[in-house]
């Protein structure tokens, strides 16, 4: 499968004009899009949310990974090969969490150009082509091999809100551990306790969770914790103890 992973909203052309140009360069390989509403315009945000949704894919699997304020400018083409899965993207942090979280990581930067190469849309005319032909298993590109980026400063988790889903839940991008449970979650002034699922607690009471994704969450069971907790991308939160 070759998996979307972007920024580009499902209205408007850049979506569409993607997966075109994925099935024209690798007919019969599935494409998903797995995600086209990630942070925009924030790929250090986005770096949490990709590594968390790439777990428990078979090997092989390749994402295409674009949130890229910079295209166009001197950030670099760049593959990450993750434990055996593939990563296209460009090198502004947006694929550092999933190089931190794996085993083994090798990157090569992108020397590969096409024969029009827009100045804007990278994502189409750039990575879409290295994406097909990696899922071709087509490693003929001009590639050069990279050390990668200093990641020493990167953190492993953040305790940071890094996405609002479609019920209004915000997810961070700290993982869950069992150190955490029991605590309560501070977050904009409020005391959030732990639940198991929405249905333990009333209607109308926020909580924190473990998320199908292995991160933690803050909602409100039937509604909007984004509106009603007066939450932004970006905010910081700890634990009580």
């Amino acid at each position: 499968m070759i998996l979307l992973f972007t920024d580009f909203g499902a209205e408007g052309p850049y979506l569409g004009q993607t997966e075109a140009t994925l099935r024209l360069a690798a007919p019969g390989i599935d494409v998903v899009n797995l995600l086209s509403n990630a942070p925009s315009g924030e790929p250090e945000l986005g770096a949490y949310l990709l590594a968390a949704v790439s777990k428990r894919l078979p090997h092989g699997t390749v994402f295409l990974c674009v949130v890229d304020p910079g295209v166009g400018g001197e950030r670099l083409p760049i593959v990450l090969e993750a434990d055996g899965l593939w990563f296209v993207g460009p090198d502004n942090g947006l694929l550092n969490s999933v190089a931190v979280q794996a085993q083994n990581a090798k990157w090569r930067i992108i020397d590969w150009r096409p024969d029009y190469l827009s100045t804007s849309f990278h994502g189409r005319d750039l990575f879409a082509p290295i994406a097909a032909r990696i899922a071709k298993r087509d490693l003929t590109w001009a590639n050069s091999a990279w050390e990668g980026p200093d990641l020493s400063k990167w953190a492993a988790d953040i305790s940071t809100l890094i996405y609002f889903d479609h019920y209004g839940n915000a997810i961070t991008g700290r993982r869950h551990a069992p150190e955490l449970d029991g605590k309560t979650l501070l977050l904009n002034g409020r005391r959030i306790p732990q639940a198991q699922t929405f249905c333990n607690l009333p209607v109308g009471c926020a909580f924190w969770y473990r998320n199908s994704i292995g991160l933690v969450e803050i909602a409100i069971n039937r509604n909007r914790a984004d509106v009603e907790l007066g939450l932004t991308l970006g905010m910081a939160f700890h634990f009580e103890g």
